[in-house]
């Protein structure tokens, strides 16, 4: 559980420390792509919290995903339209979701530790 959160700090870090400029043109692709990428990372923390997690799933979610919501903007764009507002409503929603979830389960976690440590 702990490489995916090395690796996402690792790449934060990386990305402050190069002086990297994307262009204005390309804003609204990469911020889908990192709101998609950040919604499977948090659905695969919580699906490894209910012990459920399939590397499969999380990888092809991931990649599918990003393209997914790549094409949605592309598409917008060509058709005058903002169409990657809607991948920013889904992905926000879903994203708050799993942060919900995650947020229920280590309380609940912490609270049957709390349990289990004054039955003894």
């Amino acid at each position: 559980m702990w490489l995916p959160l090395i690796g996402l700090l690792l790449g934060i870090l990386l990305g402050l420390l190069s002086d990297v400029k994307i262009p204005a043109a390309y804003s609204s692709y990469l911020s889908i792509a990192i709101l998609a990428s950040l919604d499977t990372i948090f659905g695969g923390i919580r699906a490894y919290l209910q012990k459920i997690y399939d590397h499969l799933v999380f990888v092809t979610g991931f990649f599918f995903n990003i393209v997914l919501a790549a094409s949605l903007a592309f598409l917008g764009v060509h058709l005058g339209v903002d169409l990657y507002l809607v991948a920013v409503f889904a992905f926000g929603v879903r994203l708050f979701q799993n942060i919900a979830v995650i947020r229920r389960i280590l309380i609940s976690n912490w609270k049957n530790a709390r349990e289990n440590a004054k039955k003894k």
